[in-house]
């Protein structure tokens, strides 16, 4: 069985690389375990790297820590996606459909994950999920919820344990 693919945002990526000041470690690690097990594919959007170097920046690492923490992101065992145009026009109608339906908070960078979600029919996990879930289209499962999100089972083919989804 062809595994299943699962877009992270880098509120989770940043777990995997720095684990100070962070929440829903456990079930950031399960991915991991899911993504080495053949379970999963785990893709994102180039944007995430940045995001994570400027979260990382936020933490006010020591210069070594905060370089070994940039090396783990570029060593990570997964698909980087390129912005082509195709993704910037996709991410850019998502982020102003949510914007036109009263979603002001949404933003590109938002949709950016989102969008990706959307062309490789991924769910997309994040551990931030009040602006993500507002986009239409796209499945997304809160991290902390990993464990026991029954959609999450169906794309890796495990029964489902309970929890919830936002299903848009």
């Amino acid at each position: 069985m062809k595994p299943g693919k699962i877009v992270v945002d880098s509120s989770v990526i940043v777990k995997w690389v720095n684990r100070i000041d962070e929440f829903h470690l456990e079930q950031a690690d399960s991915l991991l375990s899911d993504l080495e097990s053949g379970k999963i594919d785990i893709i994102t959007p180039e944007i995430a790297r940045y995001e994570v170097g400027n979260s990382l920046l936020k933490k006010r690492l020591e210069l070594p820590l905060a370089l070994d923490s940039l090396t783990t992101v570029y060593n990570l065992p997964i698909t980087v996606f390129p912005q082509t145009q195709k993704l910037a026009f996709e991410t850019y109608r998502m982020a102003h459909e949510a914007k036109t339906n009263g979603f002001k908070k949404v933003t590109y960078y938002d949709a950016a994950f989102a969008a990706l979600a959307r062309q490789e029919e991924a769910i997309l996990v994040t551990d931030n999920p009040k602006h993500q879930a507002k986009i239409s289209g796209v499945r997304v499962v809160p991290l902390e919820t990993y464990n026991r999100s029954s959609e999450v089972d169906e794309i890796i083919g495990s029964p489902a344990k309970g929890g919830t989804t936002h299903n848009k």
